[in-house]
């Protein structure tokens, strides 16, 4: 038997593994997943969004250590979406003290800041808390941690969203 995989199917699995099916399922209308995802709806246009967000992410003492965009890769080929972006944001002695009390929590590393460009020309500001991202791996270290980055979360959409 041989097994084909298309290109696309290939794309669709790097997005998903990108965006994270949790996160997926939230705006999919699971209620509980959805009250621990603060979504943000801003005024301001997608890119200009994206770079305050990149200076926010800095600002706040985070790296920004990945981007994934469809509408960047999709652009590159001649077609036009409503703009996307997921940004990768983490910092690496966070990372240290995750791995001390759970390698298995090395997946959920770096955590995600989703940004998309609404109809309406404005953009929405979307990421799962860090400690419900945590929470199932049932580890007082991690749990501890993830509560120092919940603020730190929560301040880097508030100063790139204000107005």
């Amino acid at each position: 038997m041989s097994v084909r995989i298309r290109l696309s199917q290939i794309a669709a699995v790097i997005f998903v593994s990108a965006v994270g099916v949790p996160y997926g399922s939230a705006l999919a209308g699971d209620t509980a997943a959805l009250r621990e995802t603060r979504v943000v709806d801003v005024g301001k246009p997608f890119d200009a969004l994206v770079l305050h967000l990149e200076q926010a992410i800095k600002d706040n003492n985070m790296a920004l250590v990945a981007q994934a965009s469809a509408s960047r890769g999709a652009a590159a080929r001649g077609v036009k979406i409503p703009g996307n972006m997921v940004l990768m944001v983490f910092r690496n002695d966070y990372a240290v003290r995750m791995l001390e009390a759970s390698v298995e929590a090395g997946i959920e590393a770096p955590l995600r800041i989703y940004v998309t460009e609404q109809a309406d020309g404005g953009t929405r500001v979307s990421y799962p808390l860090p400690s419900a991202v945590f929470r199932p791996y049932g580890d007082a270290r991690i749990d501890a941690m993830a509560k120092e980055l919940d603020p730190i979360f929560e301040r880097i959409v508030r100063d790139a969203t204000a107005e």
